[in-house]
């Protein structure tokens, strides 16, 4: 009697679509992803066109900002059009704060450098595609640390609060913060939870992305 063949079930949940305007560059993305059984790569273009976007299965863009410096406008508008439910990574070389505010502003959902290294960088995808907005520490740290240095980032924090802010943006766990300040584990997280409170979020990851996008730095 023969063995009826059945495929493997799939455990991709994750589906991804690549925007980036170096081919090279995006079979290599491409190719990284699909080495991790989590994720499924719907497309890789060199172009954002309407037609790559339809389809409610897409879970991430990963948008190369390098090859979409003139119109990243435009592109995420199409992106926010063609596929709502999608969440926008973008991945970038320019490290710089005025970038990253820019890319918020019009809607990104990640900020993701091109020197991590690539179990980083899936982690980090991975986070947004699950509703968590990722900021590279480097840059969001630096913008609240220079803005902490001219004055309060809000009047309903303390200046306990926003140098626990920093630290968090650095990424920082509140053991190494206690070390920091020379306080409890204990009281960290009590500060944490009241900042967790005022801008509304549920996660440390969420906390500098939501100083940024409030327009408190």
């Amino acid at each position: 009697m023969l063995a009826t063949m059945t495929a493997p079930p799939t455990t991709a949940t994750i589906g991804v679509v690549i925007l980036e305007g170096h081919a090279i560059f995006s079979k290599a993305l491409a190719h990284m992803f699909a080495q991790d059984e989590q994720f499924r790569v719907i497309a890789d273009v060199q172009a954002c066109r309407a037609e790559t976007l339809l389809g409610a299965d897409i879970n991430v863009v990963i948008l190369d900002l390098d090859t979409h410096l003139v119109d990243l406008s435009e592109t995420m508008q199409m992106c926010r059009l063609h596929a709502p439910q999608a969440r926008v990574c973008i991945f970038t070389q320019y490290l710089k704060p005025e970038v990253l505010q820019r890319c918020l502003s019009l809607g990104a959902d990640g900020f993701l450098a091109k020197d991590l290294y690539p179990g980083d960088f899936m982690r980090a995808v991975k986070m947004v595609a699950e509703g968590l907005p990722y900021v590279d520490a480097r840059v969001a740290g630096g913008i609240l640390r220079r803005r902490t240095e001219q004055g309060p980032l809000s009047a309903e924090l303390s200046l306990r609060e926003l140098d626990i802010v920093r630290f968090i943006a650095d990424g920082l766990s509140n053991k190494e913060i206690s070390a920091r300040l020379f306080l409890s584990e204990k009281t960290i997280k009590n500060y944490t939870s009241r900042i967790f409170t005022k801008f509304g979020v549920n996660a440390r990851t969420q906390v500098a992305v939501h100083a940024l996008k409030a327009g408190l730095v």
